[in-house]
Parts: C-alpha cells; sequence; structure tokens
C-alpha cells in the first residue's frame, strides 16, 4: 500500500475527489431550501431542474471527444474547476433560469470528474490494488460528506445562501486550479483510444452496471421517500440518517476494497445482489422504524460493492478500452435515470410496494447474470 501512496495520481485523485464530493453535499444540502426560501420555486420547478441534472451523465460519452483536445487529467482538473464556479454563481442567480443553467454546468463538472476519475483509477493502479484504491476513496467521499454537513451546519446561523455557496465555491475552485497546476501522468501509460467503444466480450460490464443504475433510482428515489410519507421520519431523523450512513461508510468502503481482492468480484458482487433482494423485499412487509433503518443503512453499504463491477472491466479489457469504457458505462449507468423515477412514481400511486419489487427483481437478475463472470 505504500508504493500506491508513492504514486502521483493517488494525492491528485484524492484532493479533486473530496472537491467534488463537498460541491455535491452542498447543492444536495441546500438546493430544496434555497429553491423554495430564495428562488421561490415550486414542485414543478423542481421536478424540471431533478430531471436536467441526470442529463449530462446520460451524455458523458462526450468525454470521449473532450480527450482529442485535453489530456485526461486535465479534464478531471477542469471539471472541478467548472464546479468551484457553478457552485459560486447558485447563490448570485436565484431563480428558475438561474438554477437550471448553474444544475446543468455543476452536472457537467460532477459527471465528468466522475468518468475521469474511474477511468485514470484503473490505467494508473494495478489490478491486485485497484480495490483497495476505489475503497478507499469512497472512504473519503464518505469523510468529506460528514465535515460538509458539519460546516454548513455551523455557518448558516451566520451567513447566507450566497456567502455559503460562494465560499464552498470558492474551497472547491481552489482544488481545481491546484490540480491544473499537477501533472501525475507517466509516459508508460498505455494510450487510450478516442471513439465511442462497444464490444461483445464486454457484455456483462454493460449489462451489471444498466442493472446497477437502475436499481440505485429506485433506491434513491423511493427508500427515502418511503421513510417519510409512510413512516414519518422527521428532517433530524433523515439528516441523522444521512450522516450515520457516511461514518459507516467511512470505515466500511475500504474493507469491501480489500475484500475483492480476497474473494474476487464475482462472489463480492454476488453478496450484493442477494442482500439488495432481501432489501427491497423487507421495504415491503416491515413497518418497523428500527428495522427500516437498518435497511436503509445497509442499502447504502451494498451499493460500495459495485466497485467490483469496475475492477472485473479492469482485469478484462484491453488496457486502449478503459476512458472510452468507462464514458460508454456512465451512459449507461444513467439510462434508467431517464424514465425509471418516473414510471416508479405512477407504479407508486398504485402500491407503493411495486418499485420495490422491481428492485428486487432486478437484484434477483443481477445475482443469475453474475454467475457468468470469469476472471483468468
Amino acid at each position: 500500500m505504500d508504493d500506491v501512496k508513492q504514486n502521483p495520481m493517488y494525492p491528485f485523485l484524492i484532493v479533486l475527489t473530496i472537491s467534488s464530493t463537498i460541491a455535491l453535499q452542498v447543492w444536495q444540502t441546500l438546493i430544496n431550501n434555497f429553491a423554495v426560501e430564495a428562488a421561490h420555486l415550486d414542485g414543478s420547478h423542481i421536478g424540471i431542474i431533478q430531471s436536467v441534472r441526470e442529463i449530462p451523465g446520460f451524455l458523458s460519452l462526450l468525454v470521449i471527444f473532450a480527450l482529442y483536445f485535453i489530456k485526461e487529467h486535465r479534464l478531471s482538473s477542469m471539471s472541478i474547476i467548472i464546479l468551484g464556479v457553478s457552485m459560486m454563481a447558485i447563490g448570485l442567480l436565484p431563480s428558475f433560469y438561474g438554477l437550471l443553467l448553474t444544475t446543468i454546468v455543476t452536472s457537467i463538472g460532477f459527471h465528468y470528474f466522475d468518468t475521469t476519475s474511474r477511468s485514470l483509477t484503473l490505467q494508473y493502479f494495478d489490478p491486485k490494488i485497484s480495490p483497495w484504491v476505489f475503497g478507499k476513496f469512497r472512504s473519503y467521499t464518505a469523510a468529506a460528506s460528514i465535515v460538509t454537513c458539519i460546516l454548513i451546519y455551523l455557518i448558516a446561523p451566520i451567513m447566507n445562501y450566497t456567502q455559503i455557496y460562494i465560499l464552498m465555491g470558492f474551497l472547491v475552485l481552489a482544488a481545481g486550479i491546484w490540480g491544473s497546476t499537477k501533472d501525475p501522468s507517466h509516459e508508460d501509460t498505455v494510450p487510450q483510444h478516442r471513439r465511442i467503444i462497444f464490444k461483445k466480450k464486454y457484455w456483462l460490464f454493460y449489462f451489471l452496471t444498466f442493472m446497477g443504475g437502475a436499481r440505485r433510482q429506485i433506491f434513491v428515489a423511493f427508500a427515502a421517500f418511503l421513510l417519510v410519507q409512510r413512516h414519518q421520519f422527521s428532517l433530524q431523523t433523515i439528516t441523522l440518517l444521512f450522516a450515520l450512513n457516511n461514518l459507516v461508510n467511512f470505515f466500511f468502503s475500504p474493507i469491501v476494497g480489500k475484500a475483492i481482492i480476497r474473494f474476487g468480484e464475482r462472489k463480492i458482487l454476488s453478496l450484493e445482489y442477494f442482500g439488495l433482494t432481501i432489501i427491497f423485499l423487507s421495504y415491503t412487509s416491515t413497518d418497523s422504524r428500527l428495522l427500516l433503518t437498518l435497511l436503509y443503512i445497509l442499502d447504502h453499504l451494498f451499493f460500495n460493492f459495485s466497485m467490483g463491477i469496475l475492477t472485473y472491466f479492469q482485469k478484462v479489457a484491453d488496457p486502449m478500452d478503459i476512458a472510452p469504457s468507462m464514458a460508454a458505462g456512465n451512459t449507461i449507468n444513467h439510462i434508467a435515470a431517464v424514465f425509471l423515477p418516473f414510471i416508479g412514481g405512477l407504479l407508486w400511486m398504485v402500491d407503493y410496494r411495486i418499485p420495490f419489487l422491481i428492485g428486487a427483481g432486478l437484484s434477483l437478475i443481477s445475482l443469475i447474470i453474475v454467475q457468468k463472470m470469469r476472471v483468468k
């Protein structure tokens, strides 16, 4: 592990990952209150903004074309700079069209960094160690989320929304500028294809990525909503639950990475899909607030296992295919985000259990298909 920490790409990605997390956490924490209290928006506006937020993720394939003009690590730094600038702009544009514009720009920065950071991790770290690296990055992400929430809680009484957005955006911008002064790349890295690549031998990666995105959308859209609407979890309880999730993930994510190294991707992903099948079914059959809290935490934990999809791809892929395939994977992951929350919402009106039963079915199918995973 000491050799990993000596790799210049390791601290480079850690700093930028933390910065990306800060921006995302600020957006998620403040957006609803800011939209209502400062921009005076209603539910229809929020729905449009939330939908628009997913469009850049769906268009992550455009990263491939950006790489014609800029090196990948430079694109990572530029993405964080874009995040910082857009965060500062949010507080200065308290209107529907202002939020629409800043949401799109913020989402571009986040999704482009997400794509390039995954690609750089797979390119610069050996397959025997990359699961541990992904686990450490997720651990830092959890810690950054907790610290950001605490900081917002402390400064909210003395700063208005505009000041908070400018302060936090400036921190993110500073990290992006710092990254732009670094060159953690080295010449012996395999050059990447700069064109869209879809290969039959990667079908399992594509399939599991799509299914993971679909399950994630069901969880994000309906799990917390279930706790609030049907079981009357208060705002304070939900906030505490988010903090607890991040605290648990801080310690648990590196363990998942080590488990993938020891037991292999197929076994770890099988455990994830089996566990999620049980969890989705349990959402439909319990009224226990304690059990629901435990299910929500376990839900978060099992989604950490999805890093096994990336490390599996690293082991079976041609080295030149990593960057374009990460871009393609991010697009595939967001396909479900375009339609599933809307359809799930309609089905919720019929019976709230239906979206969770769909989630259980998707998990079960993934459990069956992942048994085809083989790594030499």
